[in-house]
Parts: structure tokens; C-alpha cells; sequence
């Protein structure tokens, strides 16, 4: 069977291309969503209503026809089912027909190129918005679970960006299209019914991924806080990736959290602490380096770890004598992460080597002894930190 997969472009009429239509006028049968198949009703063909690869490749399975057209909205590889019903059509001769989407059409009526662009589906998420528009000139949101263009601007205002340029597109292609642009503070109120996309604009993005942020730059309490050399050595350790999932157990003032949340900038930082005041101070110091994608954990692990997503990356700098706790849980159900953990003391370090050892484990440890200078007077003095033990090690 000849199976076209078709990006019928925004709506099926004004933006389908003259490839699009043909492949249409020469399928026996339209597959696709209602939405998808409704333009082409007047063609008087036979339709099969359905949007989920299951259900539309157990009807082609059964289907006599010699051609059919799996009509899909926009662009076949933007956020689309192509890829994956292409993958399990394999056994039929199949053909991708390129459509319109949603960010070409909105960039070309803004008059904005969207070569540089990022694009980010929120679709069933509702995390990494700032730490996307911190990072990129232009972002691209793609909505279609629960978050509304109202949220994503209250979001950038909640973490400081009430400034950042927002453009929201609601309807459009259809009767009542309207795009709206504006500050975030200025549209944080505006109500959209129905598909909406939203782009924003930040002219400062951010132009490396920071390691080692210097101690002065967090809000600091009367908690521990991992000095800025320690963080830099145990990030190099960690190898944190861009969509990784990490546990920072014993968050202190949430130093560590916040440089894992800027190299795990599509990833999400759980941050654990007992300490209501560390949960305070790692909550205050995620919202001025932008980093939602750090959700705070407030109780002692690892009974407080209980349910979240098993991770990638563990960072333990306290746990309250817990750590075989803490690596068994983040071990759970076969997960392999990477685990470091830092110690100022004899007991702590003996502690993480057993720990490590008990899990099947080979600890690497590393001693690292910091001097930093500081000004007596007219003159400039050495003035030794205690040394901290990174131990690391991954679960096999």
C-alpha cells in the first residue's frame, strides 16, 4: 500500500501546499484526527477518524484500499506522531509531505526569522520555561496540556523577567486568529480560548553555562553552603547532561542545586533538605538564577525521596547519617545513577566508602585543599579552607 504521511499545514485549506493537496486528491482513504479531516469532507473519501499510531495502524493493517493519506496538523517534524507511525509502517511504501506549522506561520505574520529559535513543547510539562527564555534569544512554546499563555507570563514575572518581550498567538489560521505582544508583566492577565502558541523575545540571553559561581552571589543564612571550588570539582564529577535528572540531598543554601539546574537546563534538580530555613534559602536563590526547573523537597532523605523520578545524577552534601539510604533509594528498581558526595569529616568519609562498597560500588576519592588570599592591611595573606573529600562513584 502507498501511504502518504501529510503535514496539511494550519488548517487544512489556505496553507496546505500544492504537494499536500496532491497526495490528498490521490489517496482512496484520509486518516486523521476530525480536526485533520474535516477540511476535506467535500472530497466525499473514505475517512477513518483517529489520531493515535495504535489504532491507525491496525486499520491499515486491515485496509484494502491501494493509497492512503495520515493528515497530521502543521509540519510532519515539528512535535508530530510521524516519525514513530513512519517507524511502524515500515513494511509499506510510505512518503512524508512537508506542511506549514505553527512557528513558521506565526514568525512569517510577526515578520520575525526563526533560524535561531528554540522550540519547546509544554504539552503535558510545566517546567524549564525561565531557564529556556534565559538561555535563548527567542524561544518558541508550543502549548497544548494545561499551561496557558497567562501562565508562562506570570511564571517570567514570578523569577524576574515581568520585562521580557512576549508574543501569543490564539486561533491561528481560523476565523478570530489574534497575536498579542507585549511585556510578560503587560499580558501575565490575558485569557485565550482554544490552541495557543507563544514566543518571547529576550535580548541578554545568558552566554555560558556557569561552574564555580562565585559564594557572593547566593543568599546566604546560617546554614552550610559548598564553597565555590568544591562545586566547580564536584560538577566536573557529576558530568551533569542537559535533560538529566538530579537529587541534591542536603541542599543547604541550594549553591549546588542551582549550578546543576543551569547545565540540566531541559532536566529537573530536586532539591531535599530537613532544614526549613536551607529550603527557604535554596527556594530564594532558584527564583534569582531563574531555574525552575528546581523543585524543592522539604524532609530528611531518604524518606522524603519517596516518589520522585529515579535519577541520573545524586549529589549528597549532608545526609544525616543516611547515605546507604540515600543510594539505595536513588538505585531503585535497577536505575544506574552517578553519585558524589562531599565530607569534612574522618566519620562521613569512612561513612560514603562503606556506603559506596555495600552497593557494589568502587569509590574514587579525591581530597581537595582550597587557599584563598584576603588583604591584612597592605598586605596580602593565605588564608587555607578546610579540605573537603569528594567521593564518587557510579551504581553498575
Amino acid at each position: 500500500m502507498k501511504i502518504y504521511i501529510v503535514g496539511i499545514g494550519m488548517d487544512g485549506e489556505k496553507t496546505l501546499t500544492a504537494e499536500a493537496e496532491q497526495a490528498i486528491k490521490n489517496a482512496n482513504v484520509l486518516i486523521g484526527a476530525k480536526r485533520m479531516t474535516e477540511p476535506f469532507a467535500s472530497l466525499g473519501k473514505e475517512m477513518f477518524e483517529c489520531w493515535k499510531t495504535d489504532g491507525i495502524c491496525k486499520f491499515l493493517d486491515s485496509c484494502k484500499s491501494s493509497c492512503a493519506a495520515v493528515l497530521m496538523s502543521g509540519d510532519c517534524g515539528f512535535f508530530s506522531g510521524a516519525e514513530s507511525l513512519k517507524t511502524r509502517l515500515s513494511g509499506h511504501d510510505t512518503e512524508i509531505i512537508a506542511g506549514i506549522s505553527t512557528p513558521v506561520y506565526m514568525c512569517a505574520k510577526l515578520g520575525l526569522s526563526w533560524q535561531d529559535m528554540h522550540f519547546v513543547s509544554l504539552h503535558g510539562a510545566d517546567s524549564n520555561i525561565v531557564r529556556n527564555v534565559r538561555r535563548h534569544r527567542k524561544c518558541f512554546f508550543l502549548l497544548g496540556g494545561n499551561i496557558t499563555p497567562a501562565d508562562i507570563c506570570k511564571r517570567l514575572c514570578e523569577y524576574g523577567m515581568c520585562d521580557i518581550t512576549v508574543h501569543i498567538g490564539a486561533r491561528l489560521s481560523y476565523p478570530g486568529e489574534h497575536i498579542t505582544s507585549g511585556s510578560a508583566g503587560q499580558l501575565a492577565d490575558t485569557v485565550c480560548d482554544g490552541l495557543c502558541a507563544v514566543i518571547t523575545e529576550n535580548d541578554a540571553p545568558e552566554k555560558s553555562v556557569r561552574a564555580g559561581i562565585p559564594d557572593s552571589e547566593f543568599e546566604r543564612g546560617n546554614v552550610p553552603m559548598t564553597k565555590s571550588e568544591i562545586r566547580a570539582a564536584v560538577a566536573s564529577k557529576l558530568g551533569i547532561c542537559y535533560n538529566d535528572i538530579v537529587w541534591d540531598i542536603g541542599c543547604g543554601t541550594g549553591s549546588v542545586s542551582v549550578e546543576c539546574a543551569l547545565a540540566a537546563y531541559d532536566g529537573t534538580v530536586f532539591a531535599a533538605d530537613k532544614n526549613s530555613e536551607a529550603i527557604a534559602l535554596t527556594d530564594r536563590n532558584a527564583h534569582k538564577f531563574g531555574c525552575d526547573n528546581i523543585k524543592i523537597v522539604d524532609g530528611a532523605a531518604p524518606g522524603s525521596l519517596h516518589g520522585l523520578p529515579l535519577p541520573d545524577k545524586v549529589f549528597i552534601g549532608g545526609a544525616g547519617g543516611n547515605i546507604s539510604g540515600i543510594i539505595g533509594a536513588a538505585a531503585a528498581g535497577g536505575n544506574a545513577p552517578k553519585i558524589v558526595v562531599t565530607a569534612v569529616t574522618l566519620e562521613t568519609l569512612n561513612e560514603a566508602v562503606g556506603a559506596f562498597t555495600d552497593h557494589g560500588i568502587v569509590p574514587e576519592v579525591t581530597q581537595i585543599s582550597v587557599t584563598r588570599t584576603r588583604a591584612v592591611g597592605s598586605h596580602t595573606m593565605f588564608d587555607a579552607q578546610n579540605p573537603v573529600y569528594i567521593i564518587g562513584g557510579a551504581v553498575q
